[in-house]
């Protein structure tokens, strides 16, 4: 999945270069051309690097986050990979995961640039200090503003689905979900667990309680936990640990004649997919 292109664009605009695109968000194949510039080349060609390694990050990140939706649909994805990265690229990788079908981010910059609103749940910080799941979900309820989901973590002190229950009567319809991020050294999120706690939430009347979950997730992990019941999933070191796309650029004409390095066709490669962009006020 292409992603990037946007980035690259503001990159390109103060040069007269021409510069045609695919759209962020389009699905490629090996050797698609995906943007074509047309212009001297001493305008641009000290930015080679940099565009291609927006485009190369950009579009793995995105290539994981789309792995992940599908594999999770119709279920919402956020993605929670900024701890996983540099933080001057975390915004980068949300806005790309955005791109791949995620539907919030967890990173201020990120999810802004985006034009959204960053998502979310309370810390285990928040938990350990108030010494208690409950009295911290009650802090947790009168601080944030009406309108914010209510999203209580169950996996610090106690049993899991004790802890849902107990939550859920403490806000007395108040709670949105709960999420379960019961680390390796306790056997993680397991399909077992998440239909103990969707089965005992029902039974005690908080069908409405939805249940999000995160913590080493995959794209093989995340179907048994949908299946269990699990309605959302918050997704980091999948995507963070995204492989670039391999991204080249090469010369193919100059002065409107055809050229190439040895083991590429010289001349321009056909892209229908292609659209002006850009438009140089020296393209010659």
């Amino acid at each position: 999945m292409l992603a990037g292109i946007e980035e690259a664009l503001t990159l390109m605009a103060p040069f007269p270069v021409e510069v045609e695109a695919l759209d962020d968000g389009t699905q490629v194949t090996a050797k698609q051309v995906v943007m074509r510039i047309t212009g001297r080349y001493g305008d641009f060609g000290l930015y080679e690097t940099a565009l291609l390694g927006i485009l190369a990050s950009s579009s793995g990140w995105a290539t994981a986050a789309r792995e992940i939706v599908e594999a999770a649909r119709p279920v919402p994805v956020f993605s929670f990979g900024a701890r996983h990265v540099h933080p001057a690229v975390a915004s980068v990788m949300d806005r790309a995961a955005l791109v791949g079908g995620a539907i919030g981010a967890s990173s201020i910059l990120g999810a802004r640039q985006a034009g959204q609103v960053p998502s979310g749940t309370m810390p285990h910080a928040l938990l350990l200090m108030a010494g208690d799941t409950v009295q911290a979900s009650l802090a947790y309820d009168r601080t944030m503003p009406e309108g914010a989901p209510r999203v209580v973590l169950v996996d610090t002190f106690k049993d899991e689905a004790e802890e849902a229950i107990r939550v859920a009567e403490a806000l007395n319809g108040r709670l949105d979900a709960i999420r379960l991020d019961t680390p390796r050294e306790r056997g993680g999120v397991t399909p077992e667990l998440v239909y103990e706690i969707r089965m005992r939430l029902a039974q005690k009347g908080y069908d409405h309680v939805g249940i999000f979950v995160s913590g080493g997730l995959t794209p093989e992990k995340i179907g048994p936990l949908k299946d269990a019941g699990a309605t959302g999933f918050g997704v980091g070191s999948y995507i963070a640990a995204a492989s670039p796309l391999d991204m080249t650029m090469d010369l193919k004409a100059i002065e409107h004649k055809a050229v190439a390095k040895r083991g590429r066709i010289p001349g321009l490669t056909p892209s229908p997919g292609l659209t002006v962009r850009q438009k140089g006020t020296s393209v010659d």
